[in-house]
């Protein structure tokens, strides 16, 4: 089943947020960081779960530039240099109504490899 489409996108550059509103009514506020460390693309996620990657490192990374990909989603050109992912509608709802328990799991995973996520002033 297919998640309702975006009414809205606005990238604040300096808040590092996208923000997208759906015909639902949901909005959501996502963070670059969250955005580029679930980037949908091979590179991140690879071919099965196994393959995933952690990304490490991403807390001051932002968006360049926002690619409409056909009718069914974005393609996010990172600052450092990341564009390989094709972020469709469903996979930004899906990170939007799914933000705090993937936060969450991103935060365990980063401990259970021995990193911790630098916070941000």
């Amino acid at each position: 089943m297919s998640h309702p489409m975006p009414t809205e996108l606005n990238l604040h550059r300096l808040s590092k947020v996208l923000e997208i509103s759906f015909e639902d009514g949901s909005h959501f506020s996502l963070p670059c960081e969250y955005l580029r460390v679930y980037s949908p693309s091979a590179e991140v996620q690879g071919h099965s779960p196994e393959q995933r990657q952690l990304q490490i490192g991403k807390e001051d990374v932002n968006i360049d530039r926002i690619e409409p990909t056909g009718n069914y989603g974005v393609t996010l050109h990172f600052d450092d240099s990341h564009n390989t992912g094709i972020y469709s509608w469903d996979t930004l709802y899906n990170l939007g109504k799914n933000h705090d328990r993937l936060w969450r799991q991103y935060l365990d995973e980063l401990k259970q490899a021995g990193h911790k996520r630098r916070e941000l002033s």
